[in-house]
């Protein structure tokens, strides 16, 4: 326990740089976003789930796709706050955690920081109700488990780092797809779209909301690790 909540050394300053360019790396090229997305659905799924669980309604299922596309299943009341703030959670939720992840490094917590994605992914694991999403959470957390526990201090800060500039990173590019997919008339059932049906307040707005969370945790996460 002392070794998880203890403080490990901070980085060199090229590996934070480092890892922030392997990371917008996978986001900025197609090639490489495609496979990579994956680990952005999880933590968008495990976001409606969460708030879910939070605001008393009944989580069902998740369900993640090889399209990267996913789907989590509630029961509860099928309007008010409850329902809106589940449904408002996805996008938030990737650059959210980065930002979290963001603020454990910045007081160097590596350890604790890595423990902790690991429950949360072991957590998610027993509400996936299909093959592929199974086995993508079980591999993600399996990842998380082996460098905590075989390897070095400083493998595990390079791990880290790039996990979180990848969730900060990554949590800004989803937004700007579902603006693009709306704009070409697709995505009608979108977070957004249900928001806007359940709320009367217009997409387009909770879009922008989408955007705001993004690029802030983006800026204060990005603060964070450059030492800022």
């Amino acid at each position: 326990m002392t070794e998880i909540l203890g403080t490990q050394p901070a980085p060199d300053e090229w590996i934070v740089y480092f890892t922030a360019a392997c990371a917008l790396s996978l986001v900025v090229f197609r090639t490489f976003w495609l496979p990579a997305r994956n680990a952005i659905t999880i933590a968008h799924e495990g976001g409606h789930g969460l708030v879910a669980l939070a605001t008393g309604r009944r989580l069902e299922a998740i369900r993640l796709h090889s399209d990267t596309s996913g789907l989590t299943v509630t029961r509860g009341r099928p309007t008010g706050l409850g329902v809106v703030l589940t449904l408002a959670a996805g996008y938030p939720a990737a650059p959210l955690l980065g930002l979290g992840g963001a603020a454990l490094l910045g007081t160097r917590h590596v350890t604790l920081l890595l423990w902790i994605a690991t429950a949360l992914l072991l957590a998610m694991l027993v509400m996936v109700r299909n093959a592929y999403g199974i086995l993508t959470v079980l591999l993600t957390g399996a990842a998380f488990l082996l460098v905590s526990w075989l390897t070095s201090p400083e493998v595990q800060s390079v791990f880290a780092y790039a996990v979180v500039w990848f969730l900060l990173f990554g949590g800004v590019r989803p937004a700007f797809e579902l603006q693009v997919k709306r704009r070409h008339g697709g995505a009608p059932d979108s977070d957004a779209d249900q928001l806007s049906r359940l709320t009367h307040v217009p997409a387009g707005v909770w879009l922008v909301f989408f955007h705001a969370v993004a690029i802030s945790a983006l800026i204060g996460g990005g603060r964070w690790l450059l030492g800022f």
